[in-house]
């Protein structure tokens, strides 16, 4: 993994576009922001699992946004095989895929594709050999962030 300085294009993870509306530092982001099919699948969930009526509609808010602000890359043939390479980094790191699920499908849609991954949780990736990943200052927590 490297952190190098922001590229042209790059994915989000989904901690960074729940972050988004928040971030200080609009030059630690990709010229052209990107996401996958797979993070806009994790923001599915969050209104369905929500503890009461304000972090639902917060997190239905950021589901919204996120379908009306990008284009998903797809969860491939490619990026499938890309998995394969991603489940065995993550196992040899002394890791579980499974609990990693969503990252790891998101990584293997960024290796696919020759993306970076712009993330303020760059733990969530650690051990995921062929992943250029570049770290997101994370902003203050709000309190409808999602868990």
């Amino acid at each position: 993994m490297s952190e190098p300085a922001s590229s042209a294009r790059g994915v989000l993870d989904t901690s960074t576009v729940i972050a988004l509306a928040r971030l200080t530092d609009a030059a630690s982001l990709p010229t052209e922001p990107l996401i996958t099919s797979v993070t806009l699948a994790e923001l599915s969930v969050g209104p369905l699992v929500a503890r009461d009526e304000q972090e639902r509609a917060a997190r239905q808010a950021h589901l919204q946004q996120a379908e009306a602000d990008f284009e998903p890359l797809p969860f491939d043939a490619a990026a499938a095989r890309a998995f394969g390479g991603v489940a065995a980094s993550l196992r040899q790191a002394g890791r579980k895929a499974a609990a990693r699920a969503y990252d790891a499908m998101i990584a293997a849609t960024a290796i696919a594709n020759d993306l970076p991954i712009y993330t303020c949780n760059p733990g969530d990736f650690a051990g995921i050999d062929g992943l250029e990943l570049i770290t997101v200052p994370p902003p203050p927590a709000a309190p409808d962030d999602p868990a």
